[in-house]
């Protein structure tokens, strides 16, 4: 498999540290409030990637924080707690904040069919692994306490900037417009790694620490729980390409300081969904949610087949009229699949030759469009319809559109509908017009089509054979 390496910035040939366990992490929500569906974009993609690596055989260990305490509204350490908002706008703890949003988001999750990973741990969770990381920082020299908080020394590294060679002087105080500078930061880039100051003295979650009564950085979080679930070398880390400045890149200055080598060899980064007015956030007031999609009838589905059709590393822009063109997809799909039987031997060449293609696409940097395709391929192939449907079921462990659980439920409703509206004489007419047809006898089969017609019943001829409705 080839993928995608943010820090190489070239496609490269995935070797897992241990063959025998893939070892992956990915940044999980930070539960003040929904996921909208662009940050569930990501989710969608490191859930392909996961079940892409299980289908060609690894075996995956999948690590998730949730950040429950420490990320700020701004990426420069400043600015208001966002737990800490959340709890604000609705009246309650930050804990019942992180509970609510949490349980939220994985039944969204549940709904795309988003596998949960083998690991979920709040950053509440790791408050010793975090003092551990900053003491050793501190004793190393690659940390210092200044105004009541504890600094990462960004001077120590040979190379901060790892995803891209910035100019500093290109580079805002912090990386948004409005972020005052902290005057406490010997180097503008340093980042915080321990709070005991900050100008929200109004902080719910704070812990006893050698540098007194505070709470962590968001960066640290990522981490210590990585470290703690997976060890000391990390195979794949993904996330949103909005995290790989400053976030992704912090947690490497401190893990490979702490460390003292390489922390992780391949970096994952979905691009953003985009809205016809730019890049989906919360900040921006109203957001789309899963919820908001039921609400309006759209299938969950629709939406991952949507997010399927793009690959990951181009910005995909959503509209209304583009997420019902891939509706009418996905109801064709399953339209197409709940015609088929499963009847046959499975030409096992054929097999091979279709799930060929549909590994090619998924080695080549995960390159879901095509994989798609490969579904498509399935459906026009000249083969047993047992085949076809073997290969359906093999491709969605890795698609995971519900596509035989679906085409089997349009089938039932069809034959109920059937039954409901079922007929013996235009059931003998239509019989009776097919065997004309068999003798070439046009003149007569004309005759009854006319016939049924004058009836108000159209019949409509299908691989199947004759079928007939009321219109």
């Amino acid at each position: 498999m080839y993928l995608y390496n943010s820090t190489t910035h070239k496609k490269e040939l995935f070797v897992p540290n241990n063959p025998e366990l893939v070892k992956m992490y990915t940044c999980g929500p930070t539960v003040y409030h929904y996921a909208h569906i662009g940050n569930l974009r990501t989710y969608i993609m490191e859930d392909v990637l996961e079940k892409a690596l299980r289908y060609c055989g690894y075996n995956v260990k999948r690590v998730m924080n949730i950040t429950d305490v420490g990320h700020l509204a701004s990426d420069a350490d400043t600015g208001e707690d966002k737990m800490l908002k959340g709890a604000k706008r609705e009246n309650k703890t930050v804990m019942e904040i992180a509970r609510y949003y949490t349980d939220a988001f994985f039944a969204d999750c549940e709904k795309l069919n988003i596998k949960r990973p083998d690991v979920v741990e709040p950053a509440t969770n790791c408050i010793d692994e975090y003092i551990d990381m900053v003491s050793r920082l501190l004793e190393t020299g690659k940390a210092y306490f200044a105004g009541g908080n504890v600094y990462f020394d960004t001077s120590t590294l040979e190379k901060y900037y790892v995803f891209g060679d910035h100019d500093e002087e290109d580079l805002a105080v912090g990386v948004r417009e409005g972020v005052e500078e902290d005057s406490n930061k010997k180097n503008k880039n340093d980042f915080v790694l321990w709070f005991t100051k900050s100008k929200f003295e109004d902080q719910a979650l704070k812990w006893d620490s050698p540098w007194g009564v505070g709470y962590p950085g968001w960066h640290i979080e990522c981490s210590c729980i990585s470290m703690k679930h997976l060890g000391e070398d990390l195979d794949i880390h993904a996330g949103g390409i909005d995290n790989a400045f400053p976030h992704h890149t912090n947690e490497i200055a401190q893990s490979e300081s702490y460390l003292g080598h390489k922390w992780c060899n391949y970096w994952f980064h979905v691009h953003h969904l985009n809205t016809e007015g730019g890049k989906m956030s919360k900040s921006k007031g109203e957001f789309l949610t899963v919820s908001l999609l039921e609400s309006k009838g759209y299938d969950p589905m629709a939406y991952r087949l949507f997010c399927l059709q793009s690959h990951y590393r181009r910005n995909l822009v959503f509209s209304w009229e583009n997420l019902d063109n891939a509706v009418v997809a996905y109801d064709k799909l399953v339209a197409k699949i709940a015609t088929l039987k499963n009847e046959g031997e499975i030409e096992q060449a054929v097999f091979e030759e279709l799930k060929n293609k549909f590994v090619t696409a998924l080695n080549g940097d995960l390159n879901t469009s095509l994989a798609v395709t490969a579904l498509y391929d399935v459906l026009k192939a000249k083969c047993s319809d047992a085949t076809k449907l073997a290969l359906i079921a093999d491709f969605d462990a890795v698609l995971s559109l519900n596509l035989i659980a679906a085409a089997q439920k349009l089938a039932a409703k069809q034959a109920e509908e059937e039954a409901a509206n079922a007929d013996p004489e235009i059931d003998a007419l239509v019989a009776q017009r097919t065997e004309a047809k068999k003798a070439k006898n046009w003149a007569e089969a004309d005759r009854i089509r006319d016939e049924l017609k004058a009836r108000g019943i159209e019949i409509i001829d299908t691989p199947q054979g004759a079928k007939w409705r009321k219109v």
